[in-house]
């Protein structure tokens, strides 16, 4: 049975927890270095613990060593790739081809910065040793469905968080303007910032606006589809994010999957226990830019976010009268003391937090000139916030016991919900019981108490004859069993999947400079798989200036209305820039595809 996976990102050990607790089934977490968030890194020591709390349920971790690698790095990544694997995690996520050649005898996850695209690139891939391939982002339904039928690796696809604008891997923006290389970890998310729109003489079309800002992807409601077309582990971005982001992200999605799982008996959860949480999880009240499809029905326009790259959250209603003291609010969201509201005005997004809510008026803690009609936006719920810190969901396995008694001894037989079993005996004389039923009902209870462990005991059989057991000694045992069952849980960890490399050429001769061979074991690995030639790695050059910095599946023609097919108003060339830095927009109509050159001087 094909095994379904709900993937969670965890900063450190208490993002962790919180993924696993509302029902992740794998992990994916950072070292020390050579993960692509240089702000959410672990040390070895703080991922065994990761690892050894997520293994008791069947939760996988894997580690993100999705960076580009130096020559002089090569045995640093090495050394900490294996202190890893010795930690326990179940893979490793790699950018970097060298991986391949360091005999790590690991199960290997080609990350999303290898740019599988194509059919072709997904197939090379699992026939030269990946276990798993890692979408782009701004793939299509249709380009997923041909992905998963060309390959026998498990196909990983994005389903919610923040999307980026350029494909993966392949986008040197942030390296043109700063020191700091997205293909290094240290992004500085220069898509974010305002631009200006220009004809590169001078001439501003659009002026301060964050035209490469695009929504954040939100799939939940698309899940049947993806599995439908054959995607094995569902990935949720965010390794940044804090446990209360992931309690509710994580939580929703495992609702939304598990009634997709039902649909599909050939189906099956890839880990095991059950979260039953206290609040309703709803996306919408974290942290989202806007909850988009992005491209995942073909290329469209809509998806862009100019006006704010933070998160502007729930439309609440629109501000019908103003006073000196508040607004007076119309619409179906109820507002409270606490919450945390933005509005558009001419100057811009303002936000506020409310200090006093009565009926549909509200006393924000600072004022904006705001004229009416305005829409009110909630970007934090107060209310839910607090019931989301008060939950205290726990993760538990449910278990089915069996209690067997005689004269002489008394034996406890436990079994979880995977088939792990264990058995107990204890001699001990017993007495008869006086009242059959209560001896049994007092056993039952005792044996259900399973308190802080991990497990549930649903049911429990009672067999053998009418003799009378102390709660006291009930109460050991299942103790003892209960922990000689999480034993046996942890001794027979899932096996790594280590396919072996096979004979298998390269989709192409060449490697262009954006493809980023950046040390000799890399090399090795493409040589070997008949690549002719190879370009000196553009992270490596002195300067991007002339160079494409930035391919993508985004394109502003698109978005304004203005493409090229459609007879536009804006004519010939066009440029984004700012605070000095200019890149002129090249279209690629044929792939419809935007790139961006750097023309800084």
């Amino acid at each position: 049975m094909k095994r379904i996976e709900l993937l969670a990102p965890a900063k450190d050990y208490e993002a962790a927890v919180a993924a696993v607790e509302y029902g992740a089934d794998a992990l994916y977490i950072g070292g020390s270095r050579f993960g692509a968030r240089q702000a959410a890194t672990n040390p070895v020591e703080e991922i065994a613990r990761v690892v050894a709390y997520a293994h008791r349920y069947g939760v996988k971790v894997y580690a993100t060593m999705n960076t580009l690698v130096w020559d002089t790095e090569l045995q640093d990544a090495e050394r900490e790739a294996r202190a890893l694997l010795a930690a326990g995690v179940d893979a490793l996520i790699v950018q970097d081809m060298a991986y391949r050649r360091m005999g790590l005898g690991c199960e290997l996850h080609a990350s999303t910065q290898v740019q599988v695209r194509t059919p072709e690139m997904a197939h090379f891939l699992a026939e030269a040793g990946f276990a798993r391939v890692i979408l782009e982002r701004a793939l299509s339904l249709d380009e997923i469905r041909e992905i998963c039928q060309a390959t026998t690796a498990e196909v990983e696809c994005f389903v919610h968080g923040a999307i980026c604008v350029g494909y993966s891997g392949r986008c040197f923006l942030s390296r043109s303007m700063s020191s700091r290389s997205g293909n290094r970890g240290g992004c500085s998310q220069p898509c974010r910032l305002k631009w200006n729109l220009t004809d590169g003489k001078g001439r501003i079309y659009l002026k301060d606006k964050h035209l490469l800002s695009v929504q954040d992807l939100s799939l939940r409601h698309r899940l049947g589809e993806l599995l439908d077309a054959g995607v094995t582990s569902f990935k949720i971005e965010g390794r940044l994010k804090d446990a209360t982001y992931i309690k509710n992200v994580v939580a929703a999605y495992r609702q939304a999957l598990d009634a997709e799982l039902k649909k599909r008996p050939h189906l099956e959860r890839a880990s095991v226990g059950e979260s039953e949480t206290s609040f309703m999880p709803d996306t919408a009240k974290s942290f989202t830019r806007g909850e988009s499809a992005y491209f995942f029905d073909g290329k469209q326009r809509g998806v862009a976010s100019f006006d704010t790259p933070k998160a502007v959250g729930e439309y609440v209603g629109r501000i019908v009268e103003v006073n000196r003291r508040g607004w007076r609010v119309a619409g179906e969201k109820r507002l409270t003391a606490g919450d945390g509201v933005c509005l558009m005005t001419a100057e811009g997004w303002f936000g506020t937090n409310l200090n006093a809510v009565e009926g549909d008026r509200v006393q924000p803690n600072k004022m904006t000139v705001v004229a009416p009609g305005t829409p009110l936006y909630r970007n934090y719920d107060h209310l839910f916030h607090k019931q989301l810190a008060a939950d205290r969901t726990r993760r538990v396995i449910p278990t089915r016991a069996w209690v067997t008694l005689s004269a002489d001894e008394i034996a406890l037989r436990l079994c979880d919900a995977e088939g792990v079993e264990v058995e107990l005996k204890q001699q001990q004389a017993l007495d008869e019981a006086q009242n059959e039923a209560k001896n049994r009902e007092n056993i039952r209870r005792q044996v259900m108490r399973s308190g802080e462990t991990i497990f549930r005991v649903d049911e429990v059989e009672i067999a053998g004859e009418n003799r009378f057991v102390p709660a006291s000694m009930m109460a050991d045992m299942r103790r003892e069993g209960l922990e000689k069952l999480l034993e046996k849980r942890l001794q027979h960890p899932a096996q790594p999947r280590t396919p072996k490399e096979g004979d298998v050429r390269y989709p192409f001769s060449t490697l262009s400079a954006e493809e980023n061979v950046t040390n000799h074991l890399s090399e090795q690995f493409y040589r070997d798989h008949g690549v002719e030639r190879i370009v000196e790695p553009l992270e490596l050059a002195p300067t991007t200036v002339g160079a494409r910095v930035m391919q993508s599946a985004y394109c502003l023609r698109r978005e304004l209305g203005e493409c090229l097919k459609n007879n536009p108003r804006l004519k010939g060339d066009l440029y984004l820039e700012t605070g000095g830095h200019k890149y002129r927009l090249e279209f690629d109509c044929k792939r419809c595809e935007m790139n961006l050159i750097d023309c800084s001087k």
